[in-house]
């Protein structure tokens, strides 16, 4: 989930914002008493992003763009969405719906067909809207609405971000399941002239992009222009192509040669973004595969799988993007290639892969961008480089990239390079192992192996928040799973918890930019009970990487146990999407099926908790899941059989006070919304075959 701190922007100006007394100029209260009258609304306010900023660089541009998406995408829909335009305020507009599915539908679908419109202008001269929608009581003056509920609908547009949408949490119970959109919980927030908080939920411009495409309907005279422009456009980029082509074999540096040929035929101009683009998967989505390792040394595999790591996060980052994590793209390491294959499987448009080789300290790596669609190479290059500057080269081909698919980066890359680059190079190899240990073969030895490489680099380089970060999560592992000993006594745990949480907190002062930090605390948090703080790291882990696919799982778990399980279930769909050949997606399946159940879903609980039983068929908790979803549904022959099954995988777990202690970060009085839900459920449900209370 999204969490926005700071100080919450409001917008100025608008006539129908700081209106809610119904007062107008001219008209006496009493006038207004005897004409007005009340009704239940659903209200949609609408603003243009940095509205003067482009009217102060292209005003005439800039309305004829505003304009033209007026008329051939707002209006129509709003039109096909039975709503009506209220009043409109230069850049922004005011709507009434009767309905709120129509209304969030009709604001998720032009968001949505707002990206495709802005693929072709230049990011400085884009419009882009941001939308808010809220239900509420209304005056009615003739053609004119007032009250409160307008003004929140107001306030919740302020909180969206550009491209994005808020609604108010009386929206999000309304629309409940009939929509497939995912908003991010955002809790309660203190707005201008309203009395109480407002709770609200956000859709960001990276989840609208992965919605389907809209279609929108066509006007007069429209695609004869557009086909035109179109012409026009490809003329000249032809001709600039040449330009740029001759410019870049005079410019280029000649010390540099490149071992894969750049394939010209199929690179974009540097005005718009590839023309190939696959229309089923989002336009920024992208799967980074393992380099390969071309050392003549095998043990230097884990640098090659460190450059990957650390360019899959690189390009997280980038705003809007969609990247796959990385143990779904390290399922095809050591496989052949087959870009196309790959994009079907995954739902992506780009395919970055590339190779490493390393001789002592000098590194050469190379990298190139595939069209996943077409199988072409948009892009191709080699980097010379030494492991000192190792991170400003990965930085080197995450600019390129984005340079290539016209997209802007993150406004901190810079300094993340700064600060890496202000590491010991052999503390940042042994991190890299370190993790290279993590992320293999789970067992106790490679626990201790990656913490001892944590460990050895933060002895190197005192500095190092990396270091750090490894240590707290090998710590943090310890906690929950207790692989270093089967002794692992109570004091032990404590001086656990206290080096764990120094560790973090240290590693967040040095660098508050980094998600793993955000999210190895709020396992902590969990570990310790205190959900609501847990709750907040990894929101704010997310927020720095809306792709980091543990973390959103993590904070699906979290939220579970706040019994919030509608957006629980959100956040675990969102990780299966991003991991979708996870070598763990049981834990993925046993998150939904939970959700499911407790939610009194049984069928989809059944269906989910047998898929992750078949990918671990070891973890007891998928048959002890099952065994209470199947009562429920009346198959109590099947329930006891699964039942059965549990308790000789975990046979200690023999009671609800058993099920109940096993899981210690959860009880009745800091969860009580959660086991209130699964005492009618799952508790229920075991109960019908016999399971004891003690």
């Amino acid at each position: 989930m999204l969490h926005r701190s700071g100080a919450v922007r409001v917008a100025q100006g608008r006539a129908f914002v700081d209106r809610g007394n119904g007062d107008r100029s001219g008209e006496s209260r009493e006038a207004v008493a005897t004409t007005a009258t009340r009704r239940l609304a659903a209200i949609l306010a609408a603003d243009v992003a940095g509205y003067s900023r482009l009217m102060g660089t292209d005003e005439e541009g800039t309305l004829n763009r505003l304009k033209a998406h007026r008329r051939e995408l707002v209006d129509p829909k709003i039109r096909d969405h039975h709503g009506r335009i209220v009043k409109t305020t230069g850049d922004g507009m005011l709507v009434e719906f009767s309905s709120v599915v129509d209304a969030v539908r009709c604001a998720a679908e032009i968001q949505r067909a707002m990206i495709d419109r802005n693929a072709e202008t230049p990011e400085d001269k884009r419009v882009i809207f941001r939308i808010g929608v809220n239900l509420g009581d209304v005056i009615a003056d003739g053609g004119d609405i007032y009250g409160d509920g307008v003004n929140i609908a107001a306030r919740l547009e302020a909180l969206a971000e550009p491209g994005g949408i808020c609604i108010s949490r009386t929206v999000r119970d309304h629309v409940g399941d009939r929509l497939p959109y995912a908003f991010d919980d955002i809790g309660e927030q203190s707005v201008k002239n309203i009395a109480q908080p407002v709770h609200a939920f956000v859709m960001n411009a990276a989840a609208v992009a992965l919605l389907p495409e809209v279609s929108t309907p066509a006007q007069p005279g429209v695609s004869r222009r557009r086909n035109r422009s179109r012409l026009a456009v490809l003329l000249a980029s032809f001709v600039a192509m040449i330009g740029v082509g001759i410019a870049v074999w005079w410019a280029w540096p000649k010390g540099y040669p490149t071992d894969v040929p750049i394939q010209t035929s199929a690179a974009p101009s540097a005005s718009r973004p590839p023309a190939a683009e696959a229309k089923s998967a989002p336009r920024l989505s992208i799967v980074v595969l393992p380099f390969t390792n071309l050392s003549n040394d095998p043990d230097q595999e884990y640098f090659a799988d460190g450059i990957t790591d650390d360019l899959t996060t690189d390009l997280s980052r980038i705003s809007g993007s969609f990247v796959i994590a990385r143990n779904t793209a390290f399922t095809y390491k050591g496989k052949p290639i087959d870009a196309k294959q790959i994009g079907r499987e995954l739902g992506v448009r780009y395919v970055l892969e590339g190779s490493v080789r390393r001789t002592g300290d000098q590194v050469r790596v190379n990298a190139q961008l595939i069209d996943a669609e077409s199988g072409a190479h948009l892009w191709a290059d080699r980097f010379d480089t030494n492991r000192a500057n190792l991170a400003e080269t990965q930085s080197e081909i995450i600019g390129r990239l984005a340079w290539t698919l016209n997209i802007a980066l993150l406004s901190d890359a810079s300094r993340r390079i700064e600060h890496e680059n202000a590491v010991d190079p052999e503390a940042r190899d042994l991190v890299m192992r370190g993790w290279a240990w993590w992320y293999g073969p789970q067992s106790p030895k490679a626990a201790q192996e990656a913490l001892g490489a944590f460990e050895h680099a933060l002895k190197i380089d005192p500095r190092s928040s990396d270091a750090r970060i490894g240590i707290a999560r090998l710590l943090v592992a310890k906690l929950t799973t207790g692989w270093s000993s089967s002794s692992f006594q109570q004091d032990e745990v404590q001086q656990t918890v206290a080096q764990a949480e120094r560790l973090l907190i240290e590693a967040i002062a040095s660098d508050p930019n980094q998600p793993m930090a955000y999210a190895v605390l709020g396992v902590l948090r969990r570990t310790q009970a205190r959900l609501n703080e847990s709750r907040i790291a990894f929101e704010k882990a997310i927020s720095l990487d809306p792709n980091f696919e543990w973390a959103n799982m993590q904070l699906g778990w979290t939220l579970q146990f706040l019994g919030e399980l509608g957006d629980a279930i959100a956040l675990g769909e969102k990780s299966l999407r991003l991991s979708p050949r996870d070598p763990n997606i049981s834990y993925r399946y046993m998150l939904l099926g939970y959700c499911q159940l407790v939610s009194n879903h049984v069928d989809e609980a059944i269906d989910l908790l047998i898929k992750g039983r078949t990918a671990n068929p070891r973890d007891w908790l998928f048959s002890f899941g099952l065994a209470g979803a199947l009562a429920l549904k009346g198959d109590l022959d099947a329930a006891k059989s699964a039942l059965a099954e549990s308790l000789k995988l975990r046979p200690e777990v023999n009671s609800l006070a058993q099920w109940h202690a096993w899981v210690p970060w959860t009880s009745k009085t800091n969860s009580p919304r959660y086991w209130a839900l699964e005492d009618k459920t799952l508790g229920e449900g075991l109960r019908r075959i016999g399971f004891p209370e003690e």
